[in-house]
């Protein structure tokens, strides 16, 4: 369990750093530009997603640690990919087909996402580590 909670809080910070660089640098000038599209009190529901980050980051690790297989960074870098597919497409393609946003952004949106989600696949590998076999006895 302590793995899992310090992976948790791991995930957490990785999210919500590559979030700040990706939405509040990469795309800042693209969401300027289309400040029309968002709502008008956005800044006030932001602890939403804050919080959706939470629960996120905690069955990201919770998840991680029930089918880990103590194969490194390499088995992080499968599993980001593995839930950066399955959230990066249903946001990005799903918030396009429902909202005014250029196909362009949906492909940001999905690509950063996705890249977001391997990074955090290593960081909780790097959390558990590999498992240190037992030395043989003499």
């Amino acid at each position: 369990m302590k793995k899992i909670l310090i992976g948790f809080a791991a995930v957490f910070v990785t999210l919500e750093v590559l979030d700040a660089i990706i939405h509040a640098g990469i795309l800042a000038s693209t969401y300027t530009a289309m400040q029309h599209t968002w709502r008008p009190d956005m800044m006030n529901k932001i602890w939403i997603l804050h919080f959706v980050k939470i629960v996120t980051a905690f069955f990201f690790a919770l998840i991680f640690s029930k089918g880990y297989e103590n194969k490194g960074i390499m088995e992080g870098v499968r599993y980001g990919f593995y839930v950066g597919m399955i959230v990066s497409s249903g946001f990005a393609f799903g918030s396009y087909a429902s909202f005014p946003v250029h196909y362009q952004l949906a492909l940001q949106w999905f690509f950063y996402s996705l890249v977001e989600y391997i990074i955090a696949g290593v960081v909780i590998a790097l959390v558990f580590g590999q498992k240190k076999e037992a030395a043989p006895q003499a």
